[in-house]
């Protein structure tokens, strides 16, 4: 599986780094490996011959299936209801994630080559050290934060003796969860564009693109590319003004329009210092 990455400067040197929307994952349905109720998430991970790693995976599955639940639950509360305030909460919350974590988490495990479309004006070998940067340092953060989150799950979990709903327990399994994800994107992404330059490609020209992408398919010797776009790199230039401004919400909305982009996601590195 490839994912299509962009990668370009938003405001001065902060630059977004984000994943083109694969259209494909909302139409996949839920694996039927996962795994839906305790006694099935006990009778996989009892399992002698499982790696550990599959075991964790399991796991991390069967929570997240939880809370897509528990939040599918308070989006649908009347409007006034406890639930629906919490609800509007855990979008405040939202709101405040990092957009590099939400950039880690898209790369996910079937992931196998990554095609990073970047401006023409930038230095390929520039744009492969950012994401490596990008990758090595969200690996050391991310393993930091979920052994932090990990360690708050028992105090959490001691306030369901109140009689209100342990919001704060959910927020740090949630953010456990996250951060795993997080974390195994980093780790990913790292083994991706760490390649040997020797297969890598760098490619300008669309036609002569698609040739090259064709054969190094067929071959299969390659885990990355690097596309210049020219068209990326006008859409940037739109506006003459002081770099340190960034770009105008135009700008940034046209971008997301033509490379299929969450524009949310885009807006938080512009807004991110």
């Amino acid at each position: 599986m490839r994912a299509k990455l962009l990668v370009f400067p938003i405001r001065g040197r902060n630059w977004c780094f984000t994943r083109t929307i694969d259209h494909s994952l909302s139409a996949t349905p839920v694996s039927s490996q996962s795994p839906s109720t305790l006694r099935d998430l006990w009778t996989n991970v009892k399992v002698a011959d499982k790696p550990l790693n599959a075991k964790a995976e399991l796991f991390v599955d069967f929570i997240a299936n939880k809370m897509n639940k528990a939040w599918i639950g308070l989006e649908t509360a009347p409007d006034g209801s406890v639930k629906k305030k919490i609800h509007g909460l855990g979008l405040w919350l939202l709101s405040r994630v990092k957009p590099s974590e939400i950039f880690l988490k898209s790369i996910s495990k079937e992931i196998t080559s990554v095609e990073v479309i970047y401006p023409s004006s930038l230095n390929a070998e520039l744009v492969r050290r950012r994401l490596r940067h990008v990758a090595m340092r969200g690996s050391i953060i991310h393993r930091k934060y979920f052994y932090g989150s990990v360690s708050l799950i028992p105090l959490t979990s001691a306030l369901s003796i109140l009689p209100l709903p342990n919001v704060p327990f959910f927020w740090v399994l949630f953010r456990t969860y996250s951060h795993w994800r997080a974390l195994q994107g980093s780790e990913k992404l790292l083994q991706l564009v760490s390649n040997s330059s020797k297969t890598s490609k760098t490619r300008t020209d669309k036609k002569e693109a698609e040739d090259k992408e064709s054969k190094s398919q067929n071959h299969n010797d390659s885990h990355w590319v690097l596309r210049s776009s020219k068209e990326l790199d006008n859409l940037l230039h739109l506006e003459d003004g002081d770099e340190h401004e960034g770009l105008s919400k135009f700008t940034i909305l046209k971008i997301c329009k033509i490379y299929d982009l969450n524009t949310t996601d885009v807006i938080k590195y512009d807004k991110s210092s």
